[in-house]
């Protein structure tokens, strides 16, 4: 069997259970994302990241801590960081401040993460503000694409001085549509040219600078009748042949109301992934599915496995050393030294 592990799987409480032991050591798992109700404080998320690394030292702990209303760690120390918009308004006052705001937000963020064990924050957002979408809203940097890609390239800057990897959201533009993907498919109807001129612009933008991407589970019917993290046309030929990006492509949670209804029909966890991983994806994340027995969960890891042996889908070198090209490479600053240190007490006083 081949060593691409595809599957980003959670847990369902604070600590590791049998079942959760054993997902992990799956060779189909490759990931793990944290939730809140993952977190009791600083010592127990960290003894949980511990653990899962004795377990899998190359399993990639996630997260979706972006500022504002979707940060996962909120007390015990971790700073409270702005929703992203409070940095396009301080870009309105002063560009080159709000950059370097960018940067203090990026640095924090990855920093304390990483002094718990976390290896990637799903984040930033390069949706644009178009003023209408409420799961996006004030997750975004701004209306402008040339706004959002510059302070995001300044917030990964931050991140990347904490040795913690990005992943740009969502690939080609949620912020267009008022539908809530996690609770139906939202469709766009633009032509492709208007989406690459504004919305998509930053990923060209950004090629060189995103570890990852995560396509967004919406339609654009002028281009593709599937969403585009099952579509081979918006991932390879437009996002990497056209786009220049060459780093690790996630699904978004498959348990989303977008993600299972494909080409009008709705399909199965394990068909999903295969799909999404045929079409160019190099993770799939399913979420919320490990509590009570977890069969979805089980169900997922064993069918890949199944569809591997069988054709299925086509385990790729390629996608494990994207994969593994995540993981971070110089040690974390334990969480007593980070305090003192002069990067980040600079940093808190940066923030808008």
């Amino acid at each position: 069997m081949t060593g691409h592990a595809p599957l980003v799987l959670d847990i369902a409480g604070l600590e590791l259970t049998p079942a959760d032991r054993r997902r992990i050591r799956h060779p189909m798992a490759g990931g793990l994302i944290l939730f809140a109700r993952n977190w009791k404080d600083r010592a127990q998320i960290s003894a949980l990241c511990a653990e899962i690394k004795s377990l899998r030292p190359d399993m990639l702990i996630c997260v979706d801590h972006e500022g504002g209303r979707v940060q996962r760690f909120r007390t015990d120390g971790f700073t409270h960081l702005p929703p992203m918009r409070a940095l396009g308004e301080l870009w309105m006052r002063d560009a080159m401040q709000a950059t370097n705001a960018a940067t203090a937000a990026g640095y924090l963020l990855g920093a304390e993460l990483r002094a718990c064990g976390v290896d990637l924050s799903f984040t930033p957002v390069l949706d644009l503000d178009w003023g209408g979408s409420g799961v996006i809203g004030d997750r975004s940097f701004h209306r402008d694409p040339r706004v959002a890609a510059l302070l995001a390239k300044s917030l990964m800057h931050g991140l990347l001085r904490a040795g913690v990897a990005n992943c740009g959201k969502h690939f080609p533009g949620h912020g267009f549509v008022k539908a809530d993907s996690h609770n139906e498919i939202p469709v766009d109807s633009r032509s492709l040219k208007a989406i690459l001129a504004d919305d998509a612009a930053p990923y060209g933008w950004l090629s060189a600078t995103l570890a990852s991407v995560m396509p967004a589970h919406v339609v654009y019917p002028k281009v593709d009748s599937r969403p585009a993290g099952f579509s081979s046309r918006w991932l390879n030929d437009i996002l990497r042949a056209r786009l220049g990006f060459g780093g690790a492509v996630f699904s978004d949670d498959l348990s989303m109301a977008g993600a299972r209804l494909i080409d009008g029909r709705e399909v199965s966890y394990a068909e999903a992934a295969m799909l999404a991983l045929n079409a160019g994806c190099d993770m799939v994340l399913l979420c919320n599915q490990s509590g009570g027995k977890g069969e979805a969960v089980d169900e997922l890891l064993d069918g890949l496995a199944r569809a591997l042996g069988t054709g299925g889908w086509r385990a790729s070198e390629g996608s494990e050393a994207r994969r593994t090209a995540l993981l971070p490479v110089a040690p974390a600053l334990q969480w007593d030294e980070l305090m003192s240190d002069p990067h980040y007490m600079q940093a808190l006083d940066l923030l808008p």
